[in-house]
C-alpha cells in the first residue's frame, strides 16, 4: 500500500473516530483508535521491537530491543511534559499503561535519527486483538503530550495530531485542563 493511501486511510479514520471517541466506554475506545499494521511508503514495514523493560523514561522517549540492537526512540512530533513538570509522571505512566497493554511489543516506522542519535519514529502498540495503537497520536488525544508542530512534518500522520490535539483541547484533558507550560518553553525557561 503506498504512503499516501496509507495516510488518507489513518486521516479518515481520525475523522470519523475520533469525533466519537470520548463517548465510547473504555473497551470501545480501544477499537476506535486502532488501526490494522500494514506497509508504509515505498513497500517499507513496520519494524517490530520489544520494549526495554524499565525504559519509558517519560511520555515521548523509550528504549526498544530486538536481539542484541538496541534502539532509543523519540516519538516524531509529539513533546510530552518533561517529568519535572505537572504531569510529567502522569504523561509516562500513561505511555507506560498503553505499552503494557501490548505487553511491550511495538511497531516502529522509523524517520530519522535527531542530534542526540535518537531514532525518530512513529510507534504503535500491538493490542491483544493483533492491530496497532499509533502510541504518538494517542498521547496528544488523550492530552498527555502536545503536537510539536515544528517537528512533525516527517511524521506519516502528523497532519492528524492537530486533530487530536484540538479535540482534547475541546475536553479539557490533561495538559489542556489547567494552565500548563509547552515542555519546549520549561525546557528554554530552565537551562
Amino acid at each position: 500500500m503506498k504512503f499516501k493511501t496509507f495516510a488518507n486511510a489513518i486521516a479518515l479514520f481520525i475523522g470519523l473516530g475520533l469525533a466519537a471517541y470520548s463517548q465510547l466506554d473504555k473497551n470501545s475506545q480501544q477499537s476506535v483508535r486502532s488501526v490494522e499494521p500494514t506497509a508504509v511508503e515505498d513497500g517499507q514495514k513496520f519494524e517490530e521491537w520489544q520494549l526495554k523493560p524499565g525504559s519509558i523514561y517519560d511520555g515521548d522517549t523509550l528504549r526498544v530491543i530486538r536481539g542484541q540492537e538496541e534502539l532509543k526512540i523519540r516519538f516524531c512530533g509529539i513533546d510530552a511534559p518533561e517529568k519535572k513538570q505537572p504531569l510529567g509522571i502522569e504523561s509516562r505512566d500513561y505511555l507506560r499503561s498503553l505499552v503494557e497493554q501490548a505487553n511491550g511489543k511495538l511497531l516502529l516506522v522509523p524517520i530519522e535519527k535527531d542530534r542526540y542519535d535518537r531514532t525518530v519514529a512513529e510507534v504503535y502498540a500491538h493490542d491483544r486483538r493483533s492491530s496497532a495503537i499509533n502510541l504518538n497520536l494517542q498521547m496528544v488525544r488523550d492530552g498527555y503530550a502536545w503536537h510539536y508542530e515544528k517537528y512533525s512534518g516527517n511524521c506519516p500522520t502528523g497532519n492528524d495530531y492537530a486533530i487530536a490535539e484540538r479535540l482534547a483541547k475541546e475536553e479539557k484533558l490533561g495538559v489542556w485542563n489547567g494552565s500548563h507550560q509547552a515542555p519546549w518553553d520549561y525546557r528554554k525557561a530552565n537551562k
